[in-house]
């Protein structure tokens, strides 16, 4: 049987952040994951200057595809605008790759099924142990499902379902373009450019609204193609998206049990109004890491619940 102080269910930005902190201080940690990296994650792969300053990241040593935008153009309920700003995009199957090979954390391919706690310590399927354990397998963490979902279930409001696909394309558009509330969606859609000929294209909305007028996204996302079409953007393209599923910021979640603590998506930290993922999952990686080395509280309200913010507000002192 391995025994570690920090065992950590899930590889992920927010994983990953954990256990190279913990690292860093000399904890010693081992990580599960059920899948072998790189693997394919769907997300726009949006970072943003917080999350390169909180993982030290020097954006001219990043091994993978980086792209630097200095304005995102914004659409919203059909009224356009430049937002000046700077911002990152990256592929994931890169980016969660180097992030966990950066950590320097074993790393174990297994998919938890059983957690158990036996005179003080956790053992996941009685093969691994630790004194601490950090939920970070995103929606569906065994670690949230097994000890924080009785008592603390997310919210389906919250709830928002994504279809979206990245592929080669030779773009002529260099622009990363967001539309927001159009055309009857509850959420927004994405056209990101990324290096080395990649596109990323997308929607996102709650599907509590969707289902309570009969709406579906898949009729968005063939409206969203023909956007795409007219506007230039992509031309021809045979597409085959998919979909994953997501929470944003919920209230007041309960993140500690003990020494059990979860962290990113299987809290449910995605901000309310871009459904910006990476940047909090980071966030409660480190400080769950912080919490743990420190023996102190684990609290998550430093963590934004929204994007932009800062140049939303420039934005909108310019308009008056």
């Amino acid at each position: 049987m391995s025994s570690v102080e920090v065992l950590i269910v899930g590889g992920g930005p927010s994983g990953a952040a954990c256990a190279w902190r913990l690292r860093q201080h000399g904890v010693e940690c081992l990580i599960l994951d059920q899948q072998q990296f790189p693997r394919v994650k769907l997300c726009a792969g949006w970072i943003t200057p917080q999350v390169v300053r909180d993982l030290a990241l020097a954006p001219e040593d990043y091994p993978g595809g980086l792209t630097k935008y200095r304005a995102l153009w914004i659409s919203i309920w059909g009224v356009r605008f430049r937002l000046p700003t700077q911002q990152y995009a990256i592929r994931r199957c890169e980016f969660d790759d180097w992030l966990l090979r950066r950590s320097g954390v074993p790393v174990q391919v297994h998919r938890v099924r059983r957690i158990e706690r036996r005179n003080g310590m956790f053992v996941v399927d009685g093969a691994f142990t630790g004194k601490y354990l950090v939920g970070a397998g995103g929606t569906r963490c065994p670690v949230y499902r097994t000890l924080f979902q009785e008592g603390s279930p997310r919210h389906r409001d919250s709830l928002i379902v994504t279809l979206e696909q990245e592929f080669p394309y030779a773009y002529t558009d260099p622009r990363c373009q967001l539309w927001f509330l159009e055309d009857g969606l509850p959420g927004y859609a994405w056209y990101v450019p990324k290096a080395n000929g990649i596109v990323n294209v997308g929607i996102g909305a709650k599907l509590s609204p969707l289902r309570a007028r009969g709406d579906t996204l898949r009729r968005h996302w063939r409206a969203f193609l023909d956007k795409l079409d007219r506007r230039g953007l992509v031309h021809g393209y045979s597409y085959q998206p998919r979909g994953h599923v997501y929470y944003s910021r919920q209230q007041e979640p309960r993140v500690r049990l003990g020494n059990a603590l979860i962290v990113g998506d299987a809290v449910g930290l995605a901000t309310l109004n871009m459904g910006e993922g990476i940047g909090p999952a980071v966030r409660s990686g480190l400080l769950a890491a912080e919490a743990i080395m420190s023996n102190s509280d684990y609290d998550i309200s430093s963590i934004p619940r929204l994007s932009l913010l800062p140049s939303l507000r420039y934005r909108a002192r310019q308009r008056v």
